[in-house]
């Protein structure tokens, strides 16, 4: 049961662009699954590392900008050269942009890594600032306020079949998906194996961590690395689906969003952020159709509450606990004379 519940539910996300016919709504599960896989980023760090990174929007905006000027091309006078670059292929500026993020994960991971607690949280979000002061201000590069306009949609294909631009939201929805599975299969991956588990332990005692032999900075930064170039890759395909980009990409907000999906849905599980992003990404857009907009954050925010008093660990371990019960107690009762014949 446990192999065959994932492969149903990547049916049922599978189908819902055949049944769902309002675009706005498709639109909405575009822009959230492209969150959601920021947020399983984030969750690398915040969830298996127990860091918490104030600043995880900077890699996202890198990755947008990086694509979208690798996309649109610029023309850029640096130290007194004159730098230009033609437009080259979007997929071309999505594997930049998740590799410029994952870089930009290494540096700050080894001089942020250095500090803890409150420490680190600053250095995050002092990089967050920072980059958006960049974009705000390099007004020959990205244009500063009035935004990268213009920016061209995702591009598939091979030069002998032909090939295909994004522009539907069916076909981009598709793409955050099959990017969604790909990351889970990923992250999957690196938590089952040993660095995956020196990062827990880490997590977990970073004392009794480290007295075994487990180098605190070396896996902390691989994981800095993992969560930055992922969220610079789904910065990368808002870019290309939003198709216009401003320094309004670095607000706090996006950060605080990112968060609430990870905490809520459970950190340090596979499945949370998902869960927690499919809710509070969808939520705002349901509440819309009934109720004002002052009327609709004080919702969201009560039942951002409700989730974290009634599951302070999150929806999905709520959900295993109440299922590892459940099955425990049926194999009790299966065990007891009699109890198994008779159902």
């Amino acid at each position: 049961m446990s192999r065959i519940f994932p492969l149903l539910v990547l049916a049922f996300f599978l189908s819902v662009p055949l049944w769902l016919t309002d675009q706005y709504y498709l639109h909405t599960l575009v822009v959230c699954g492209i969150f959601m896989l920021a947020a399983m980023s984030l969750n690398l760090l915040l969830g298996y590392t127990g860091q918490l990174s104030l600043g995880h929007v900077a890699f996202f905006g890198i990755g947008a900008y990086v694509s979208a000027l690798t996309s649109l091309g610029f023309n850029v006078s640096i130290f007194g050269y004159q730098i230009t670059h033609e437009p080259w292929p979007p997929v071309i500026g999505v594997v930049l942009g998740g590799a410029a993020a994952g870089l930009c994960g290494y540096l700050i991971g080894k001089l942020a890594f250095r500090v803890r607690g409150a420490y680190f949280v600053i250095v995050t979000v002092s990089f967050a600032e920072v980059t958006r002061l960049i974009a705000l201000n390099w007004i020959e590069l990205t244009n500063g306020p009035l935004a990268l306009p213009g920016i061209p949609p995702l591009t598939l294909g091979f030069e002998p079949i032909g090939y295909a631009t994004l522009w539907s939201k069916g076909a981009n929805y598709y793409v955050v998906l099959t990017f969604i599975v790909i990351t889970y299969i990923i992250i999957k991956r690196l938590i089952d194996s040993p660095y995956g588990r020196a990062m827990i332990a880490l997590r977990e005692n970073e004392i009794l961590a480290t007295s075994v032999g487990i180098s605190v900075t070396r896996y902390l930064v691989l994981a800095a690395v993992f969560a930055g170039t992922i969220a610079g890759v789904s910065g990368t395909l808002y870019a290309h689906y939003i198709q216009i980009i401003d320094p309004m990409i670095f607000m706090f907000l996006n950060t605080v969003t990112m968060v609430i999906m990870v905490i809520t849905g459970g950190k340090g599980t596979l499945a949370g952020p998902v869960v927690g992003g499919l809710i509070f990404g969808v939520a705002p857009v349901i509440l819309r159709n009934y109720v004002g907009p002052e009327v609709q954050w004080i919702l969201y925010g009560a039942l951002m509450i409700l989730i974290v008093f009634v599951l302070p660990e999150g929806i999905v371990p709520a959900i295993e606990r109440w299922f590892s019960r459940a099955t425990a107690k049926s194999a009790e009762l299966a065990m007891e004379p009699g109890k198994g014949a008779r159902s």
